[in-house]
């Protein structure tokens, strides 16, 4: 019989990389597309700082000491990626000086971690529904958020694996390669936001 943490964990894992929940996918995707192979210490906390901010959301949903409406969240989860290739867009080039560096990667983890506060709202419902009545939530969110950390970084993977074939071999301009995906992905946030309209 599989453990309790393992459960949770593929639970994490499989919500995260379900073509469903592509909304998740593509925001993870536009917050990473700025950076290449050799920064993923960037990278990596990037992705944690949303993970951070969705497991505190989370615990407290699942605590039921904050409730937002359903339809509130799924329009704010593609407003997020609106503003995350919006800024994007804006800020393309203009990484080379180091003042403007450290300051652009400074507000780039503030989103990533005040936005995954928001995701978190997202993934609450489908999290609730796995725990039982009087179940103590620490373990569960514990491995649930692992997975979806684990599930993340699977995605950040396969994208700076892509980046390294499209800008390193085939020598497409990294700005272009940043418009492609930002330009992308706010086009689906338009759709999604006047779809989910609350």
């Amino acid at each position: 019989m599989q453990s309790e943490f393992l459960t949770y964990l593929q639970l994490g894992i499989g919500h995260i990389i379900d073509i469903e929940a592509y909304d998740h996918i593509l925001f993870v995707i536009v917050l990473c597309s700025k950076y290449i192979i050799r920064e993923y210490k960037k990278i990596l906390v990037l992705v944690t700082a949303f993970t951070l901010g969705h497991s505190l959301t989370l615990a407290l949903a699942a605590l039921k000491i904050i409730a937002l409406p359903s339809g509130l969240i799924e329009f704010l989860i593609p407003v997020t990626i609106l503003i995350t290739a919006i800024y994007n867009i804006v800020t393309a080039g203009k990484t080379e000086k180091n003042d403007w560096k450290q300051k652009s990667m400074q507000l780039n983890y503030f989103l990533a971690l005040f936005f995954g506060l928001i995701h978190g709202m997202g993934f609450s419902n489908f999290f609730r529904s796995l725990l039982g009545i009087d179940q103590s939530i620490v373990k569960p969110l514990f491995s649930f958020n692992l997975g979806i950390e684990l599930g993340q970084i699977a995605i950040v993977l396969g994208l700076i694996i892509l980046s390294a074939l499209f800008i390193g071999a085939l020598r497409i301009k990294r700005k272009s390669w940043t418009f492609f995906w930002s330009i992308l992905a706010a086009v689906v946030a338009l759709f999604l936001m006047y779809e989910t309209k609350f």
